[in-house]
């Protein structure tokens, strides 16, 4: 993990931006990397700022495992982050691995789950979404131990075929498991939500995870918020703009190859 995180609160001037997650970029799918390159380069170039809000690969073992498909969107990426943009990245339950070499090789700069941020004089909370699933009780005690500092370190000085297999393992697992469960479990519940934002003092909550894009109406205390949730990389490739206090989920269509 990046060793020097930015403050919980940052104070950025810099309209519009844009959020995204749950890419799942993998080699399998050249469809949804050609579309994420298209995006860089056509309605990225608009906002200043992107932010990545995890899953933006379909699984990450490791700096070092950085393969020509992985080097190529942090090319992109970095390209970008070039032009005097910023692309700020928060990991996700499948890319949690993703490290300070990966930042270095894009210019982007790491965010912690959750952060809050202000654009605009509006204050947003961002999340990746997975620890707002607290029903899920079986996954959340995956995560305690999977995000444990010392199982990573031990986990990314294993030899890169084993943690390949590993890795290959768990995204089965996770595959089956996921559509075992029902559909309530796997979403988040409105007491995490409501608990996070108040916590954190805002009316706007920002997330990715469930695959389910929409914006959620919260009340905290009687004071009407949201909740947008951001939508998966598929058939669509899902982003929200933020533009002179105005959000906007949007979708476009991505082309099978």
């Amino acid at each position: 993990m990046s060793s020097s995180n930015p403050p919980k609160w940052w104070s950025l001037r810099s309209l519009p931006s844009l959020f995204i997650s749950d890419l799942h970029l993998m080699p399998e799918r050249p469809d949804v990397a050609r579309a994420f390159h298209g995006f860089l380069q056509g309605k990225a170039l608009e906002a200043e700022s992107l932010y990545i809000l995890g899953d933006f690969f379909e699984y990450w073992i490791g700096d070092d495992a950085m393969d020509s498909f992985h080097l190529e969107i942090a090319e992109a990426l970095l390209r970008y982050t070039s032009t005097g943009r910023h692309v700020f990245f928060m990991p996700g339950n499948r890319d949690f691995l993703v490290g300070k070499a990966f930042c270095r090789k894009t210019g982007a700069t790491w965010l912690d789950d959750p952060t809050l941020v202000t654009l605009d004089e509006t204050p947003i909370l961002l999340m990746h979404g997975d620890s707002l699933c607290t029903l899920d009780t079986g996954y959340l005690r995956f995560r305690r131990i999977v995000r444990n500092p010392l199982i990573q370190w031990l986990f990314n000085h294993l030899p890169l075929r084993a943690r390949k297999r590993i890795a290959e393992k768990l995204r089965t697992k996770s595959r089956d498991a996921g559509s075992a469960k029902p559909l309530t479990i796997m979403d988040v519940t409105p007491e995490a939500v409501s608990d996070i934002m108040q916590a954190h003092q805002t009316l706007t909550l920002v997330h990715g995870h469930t695959h389910r894009p929409a914006t959620h109406a919260v009340q905290l205390d009687d004071i009407p918020a949201q909740r947008i949730v951001l939508g998966d990389w598929d058939k669509d490739g899902w982003y929200l703009e933020f533009n002179k206090g105005h959000f906007n989920l949007a979708h476009f269509p991505i082309p099978s190859l």
